[in-house]
């Protein structure tokens, strides 16, 4: 299936440009975290998170007063917001606190939550789930989820580094902590909690992205031994067109896919399905514009290795110098 017919686009003529927007978005985001901080979810700080299912719409003012009175500090520790479709009148309740992460402290935060309800008389209620996470826990799967991200970087830069060349590695990487820090910027301007669902995103959406650079890579590598006397930037400008198509046939499946999950998948899906389609979309950017361009800066936009190596163009030489005539010999003389 061709989508472009012989596509001949200058994607190195806009890297510069592609890199100050990239630069824009990730200073952005920075300043964002550093200001406003990224909301952990309950895996990651601790707490208590109750669903409720109403017979009727509740008034979601109504729930937070009522359990504010049971909840020291409730505005910014306590969080009261509308679950999954509001036809089915659901609330989720979340308190990050927990008291002892042992024996039946572990649930006397939901108990609190259903007898506060009780006495504020809102409305029949029952409770349809419940997940609790005691501090403890919460710290070690955010010292894992670190780790798993930080190895896989790794991991990375050492394949590319012997699958290819060392200076592809530092491209694909330098292309995927780009997509990382972009992604965080979007979950901090949307405000969407950091969840072990969103680590599983940002893990897939790292392989997803190593994988269309790394198709990139391997066609620049073939052009490399074809186009020998080309110069750097025109091979990788060649080897960008030539997978396009593909590029866009897979990114377009995989970002139709998550916008499904994201607008069917329900409430739980929401921050994955987000950090998917974010994902995606940086994701192929950066294997276009970054990765490509990190490679020409390492290698230099002159010619190829394999150029510099070849015999070079002859060049007119110089005017050839009149020759004195040779003497006739004895037997010449004699005839």
């Amino acid at each position: 299936m061709h989508i472009f017919n012989n596509p001949n686009y200058d994607f190195l003529r806009w890297r510069w440009h592609a890199m100050i927007v990239s630069w824009v978005l990730i200073l952005a985001g920075l300043f964002a975290i550093y200001t406003k901080g990224i909301p952990k979810g309950v895996e990651f700080a601790g707490g208590t998170v109750v669903i409720l299912k109403f017979d009727q719409a509740a008034s979601i003012e109504q729930v937070r007063s009522a359990l504010d009175k049971s909840f020291q500090g409730g505005g910014e520790n306590l969080q009261v917001q509308a679950y999954d479709d509001p036809s089915l009148h659901e609330v989720m309740v979340r308190v990050p606190q927990v008291g002892a992460e042992s024996g039946g402290a572990l649930s006397s935060t939901r108990k609190t939550i259903e007898d506060a309800l009780q006495k504020a008389n809102i409305g029949h209620f029952t409770v349809a789930g419940t997940e609790i996470v005691g501090p403890a826990v919460g710290q070690e799967l955010r010292t894992k989820g670190l780790w798993a991200t930080v190895l896989s970087l790794i991991g990375i830069l050492a394949y590319l580094a012997f699958r290819f060349q060392f200076s592809f590695g530092v491209g694909a990487v330098v292309a995927t902590i780009h997509d990382l820090l972009i992604t965080l910027a979007f979950l901090a301007f949307f405000r969407y909690d950091m969840s072990l669902n969103v680590i599983a995103a940002i893990l897939t959406m790292t392989g997803y992205s190593t994988n269309d650079t790394i198709v990139i890579y391997d066609r620049i590598r073939e052009n490399l031994r074809s186009m020998r006397r080309d110069s750097l930037n025109h091979v990788i400008n060649v080897s960008v067109n030539q997978t396009l198509g593909r590029t866009v046939i897979t990114s377009g499946t995989a970002l139709l896919t998550a916008l499904a999950l994201f607008f069917f998948g329900g409430e739980v899906l929401h921050g994955f399905a987000f950090t998917m389609i974010v994902g995606i979309i940086t994701g192929t950017y950066s294997s276009v514009f970054i990765a490509a361009a990190i490679v020409s800066f390492w290698r230099g936009s002159g010619p190829t290795r394999a150029a510099a190596h070849a015999p070079a163009v002859s060049t007119p030489s110089a005017p050839p110098q009149p020759t004195r005539r040779a003497k006739p010999t004895r037997k010449a003389r004699a005839s």
